[in-house]
């Protein structure tokens, strides 16, 4: 009787096929049309950044030189408020670059967020769709060996999904 059980056991395990898609999820994101708008809009934003960057370094660097040339005529007190002055300059522009990554950051942060939502319950939906146990994100490197007879390339049908689905 314990002997049937077991082989009646051994015969449902067999049946169960277990089902891995995988993906590499930073392609399918770059493949995404709306990326490629949200990299354009982000490129747009930093040179915005560069540009005021540029001028305040120009700005500088024309306060640096009236100082050199002024050096020997400017009057103590004179000297020493331009000092101040580039010395303020400099830091407000260090200042300003640091918060321009910044807002690069946040910015690129926020834009992504709705993309990945998309992406992310796109997978989602052909995880289900196609009864896989999990879906792998092949770009992490973690799963060094995935046996192909219980896991496949998911990315075809998200691919599919993303397309037919554009929002």
């Amino acid at each position: 009787m314990v002997l049937v059980l077991f082989v009646s056991l051994v015969e449902a395990m067999a049946q169960t096929t277990i089902k891995y898609g995988t993906v590499s999820y930073q392609t399918l994101l770059q493949e995404m049309p709306e990326y490629g708008l949200m990299k354009g809009r982000l490129q747009t934003l930093k040179q915005a950044y560069e540009s005021e960057v540029r001028y305040n370094e120009q700005t500088f660097e024309q306060m640096f030189a009236d100082y050199l040339n002024g050096q020997q005529t400017f009057a103590a007190s004179i000297l020493a408020k331009r000092q101040r002055d580039l010395q303020e300059a400099l830091e407000k522009s260090l200042a300003f670059r640091a918060e321009a990554d910044s807002l690069l950051q946040a910015a690129e942060a926020e834009m992504l967020q709705p993309i990945r939502a998309r992406l992310d319950s796109t997978i989602r939906e052909v995880g289900a769709e196609r009864g896989y146990e999990y879906i792998i994100n092949l770009d992490t490197g973690a799963y060094p060996f995935i046996h192909s007879s219980v896991a496949e390339d998911a990315m075809p049908f998200v691919r599919q999904r993303l397309s037919a689905r554009k929002e």
